[in-house]
């Protein structure tokens, strides 16, 4: 049977960096489920930069189902774990299912991937005290408000923990997790 893997999002979620991992991860050998506050179909948004804007612009992206609630989520099943960024992490970092299923991973020090503005959730269960990570430059104060030290380049690994700042780092982002996954959590465990 594959090994396990995990999102969790909502609405409002970069499309890019759901579907992204979703897929790599998937071609990569590994079973990955997307949770969520509720099962439903999600509404995803595509962020890019456009000139004459300050920062960056927000529109309609794919829908796709959530395999499973946030309450339903046993951490114990899955080896890893992909936070990806978009609006959702603002207030998803509020659900008390959510931080229960962040702080399992990080309690045993499972693999996760964070991007863009996912760190907003790791930053809310006190799992950033002392660790290095990247995010959308935006967040470098709430970064070092949690205790990260920032550092604005394209992929961070922190022991078990890979931070990225966009959908344009996904190169880089994915290489640094999957030398991880590969030694942590074979696709096909032996």
């Amino acid at each position: 049977m594959p090994t396990q893997i995990l999102i969790v999002t909502g609405d409002a979620a970069e499309s890019l960096e759901v579907l992204y991992p979703y897929q790599r991860l998937r071609e990569e050998g590994y079973d990955v489920h997307i949770a969520a506050p509720t099962r439903k179909t999600l509404r995803f948004v595509v962020h890019d930069f456009e000139p004459g804007y300050d920062t960056y612009t927000e529109k309609p992206g794919y829908t796709w189902p959530a395999d499973l609630a946030f309450a339903e989520v046993d951490p114990g099943r899955y080896a890893a774990l992909v936070i990806p960024g978009g609006r959702a992490p603002e207030y998803l970092r509020n659900d008390p299912e959510l931080r229960k299923i962040l702080k399992a991973f990080f309690d045993a020090d499972k693999p996760v991937a964070q991007i863009c503005h996912g760190p907003l959730l790791t930053a809310a269960i006190d799992s950033l005290q002392g660790r290095r990570v990247t995010a959308y430059p935006a967040l470098e104060p709430d970064m070092q408000a949690a205790g990260a030290g920032f550092q604005d380049t394209e992929a961070v690994v922190d022991g078990t923990l890979v931070s990225a700042r966009a959908w344009p780092d996904h190169p880089a982002w994915m290489r640094e997790f999957l030398k991880i996954l590969r030694t942590k959590a074979p696709a096909t465990p032996e």
